[in-house]
C-alpha cells in the first residue's frame, strides 16, 4: 500500500464508531498511519448515512465480531503489534467484552488507548448519553454564540464533536505514541468533548475574568454585537461577513464601503448601533457580487459568505486545492501541509485478520 505523511509506520486500530472518532481516524490516517477500521460482519453500522467515501477514507476495513471470544482474541493479537487503539463507547464496555485498557496492555504495554467521548471517563454524567449540542451547551459555548432574544445558533456538529472532540483525540493519540516511543510506556488517553471545548474557550474566560468580555450573548466584539465583525445581507440575497477588527483593516473596510473615515469611531460602542445600520444600509445596496469585487485583494477582512458547493469550486480554494476530487466525490484535502512528508488520501480497502498479522509480523 502506497503511503505518505509524517505518521507512516503509525499503526492505529479503530473501533467502529460515531462521533470524534472516524474524523480522528480519516485525519490520522491522511497523515500517513495505517488505520484499520474494525467493525460488525456485514460492514459498519455508525455512518450507513453518512457517505463512507469522505469520513471514512482511507481505511483498512476489518470485519471482526467482538462478541466472539476467538474475534476478541484476534483483536487483541493485532493490538499487540499497533501502536494505537481508538473507540468512542461509553465507559466500562469495551472492559466487559474482554478489550479493555488492561486487557490491551497485557499484550502490549506500549499501546496507546484513545477513548473519544462527549463526558469523559468519570464524572456525573460519564453514562449518559449526549450529542454534540449537549457538549457544547455544558460548557458556555452554546451560550455564548446566541443572539439576543433568540435561540443559540447551532454551529452543526463542529464545535464539539470534531473541534473538541476530534482534534484533542488526535493530538492526545499522536502525543502518547511520542511518549510510548521514547519510554516503552503505553497510556490511556481521555478525550471527552466537554475538555475539548473548555479549552478552546480559553481565550473568553481571560477576556471574562479581566472584565473585557461580558458574560450575555450578542455583547460582544466577537460574537456579532460589533457592527465590524458581523455578516450583513447583500441586496438580492446573500451575505458577505466581515472581520475588521484592526484599526487598518477597518479603515479599509469604510473605504470600500465608500463612507468617509471619520464616519465612526471603530471603539465607541454607543456609536455601535447607528454604525451597525449605516453598513447594513450599505451592504443592502448592491448584490453580493460587488462587494466580492471591490473587497477583492483588499485589507479589509471581507469575504463572501458561500454555501458549501461554492466553497468547493472558488477559485482561491482551487487554486490553493482545498478540496479534492476522490471517486466522485468532492472533499476536503488531508491537512495540515507538510514540507517534507506530504500526507494522502489512502485506498480503502477490505482486510482479513490473517493478512494483517502475516504483514505485521514481518516488518
Amino acid at each position: 500500500m502506497t503511503v505518505s505523511g509524517p505518521l507512516h509506520g503509525i499503526r492505529i486500530i479503530e473501533l467502529d464508531a460515531i462521533g470524534p472518532v472516524p474524523l480522528c481516524g480519516m485525519i490520522l490516517s491522511g497523515l500517513g498511519a495505517e488505520v484499520i477500521h474494525v467493525t460488525r460482519p456485514g460492514g459498519h453500522t455508525a455512518f450507513d448515512d453518512l457517505g463512507e467515501g469522505v469520513v471514512l477514507r482511507g481505511r483498512r476495513t476489518l470485519e471482526l465480531n467482538l462478541k466472539n471470544a476467538a474475534d476478541r482474541e484476534t483483536l487483541l493479537k493485532l493490538v499487540g503489534r499497533a501502536d494505537a487503539l481508538i473507540e468512542g463507547m461509553r465507559p466500562g464496555v469495551t472492559e466487559r467484552l474482554g478489550i479493555g485498557p488492561d486487557d490491551c496492555f497485557a499484550r502490549n504495554p506500549k499501546l496507546v488507548y484513545g477513548r473519544g467521548t462527549g463526558w469523559g471517563q468519570d464524572g456525573p454524567r460519564s453514562q449518559l448519553a449526549g450529542h454534540d449540542i449537549n457538549y457544547i451547551a455544558m460548557t458556555g459555548a452554546l451560550h455564548a454564540i446566541a443572539q439576543q432574544g433568540r435561540e443559540p445558533t447551532i454551529p452543526l456538529n463542529i464545535v464539539g464533536d470534531y473541534a473538541g472532540g476530534t482534534m484533542f483525540l488526535a493530538l492526545g493519540v499522536v502525543s502518547a505514541i511520542h511518549w510510548a516511543r521514547s519510554t516503552g510506556q503505553g497510556q490511556v488517553v481521555d478525550a471527552a468533548i466537554v475538555d475539548g471545548v473548555a479549552n478552546l474557550m480559553g481565550l473568553f474566560h481571560a477576556y471574562l475574568h479581566t472584565g473585557t468580555w461580558r458574560d450575555q450573548p450578542a455583547s460582544n466584539f466577537l460574537d456579532g454585537a460589533a457592527p465590524y465583525y458581523r455578516c450583513y445581507r447583500c441586496e438580492n440575497g446573500g451575505f458577505m461577513a466581515v472581520g475588521a477588527i484592526e484599526p487598518q483593516f477597518f479603515a479599509k473596510l469604510i473605504e470600500g464601503l465608500g463612507m468617509s473615515p471619520q464616519s465612526f469611531d471603530q471603539n465607541d460602542k454607543t456609536s455601535w448601533p447607528e454604525m451597525q445600520q449605516a453598513f447594513a444600509a450599505k451592504f443592502a445596496s448592491a448584490p453580493r457580487a460587488h462587494w466580492e469585487k471591490i473587497f477583492e485583494g483588499k485589507d479589509a477582512c471581507a469575504a463572501p459568505v458561500l454555501s458549501m458547493a461554492e466553497a468547493m469550486q472558488h477559485p482561491d480554494n482551487m487554486a490553493r486545492t482545498v478540496f479534492v476530487e476522490r471517486d466522485g466525490i468532492l472533499q476536503a484535502a488531508p491537512a495540515p501541509r507538510f514540507s517534507r512528508t506530504p500526507g494522502l488520501i489512502q485506498e480503502n480497502q477490505s482486510v482479513t485478520a490473517d493478512q494483517l498479522l502475516v504483514e505485521w509480523s514481518s516488518e
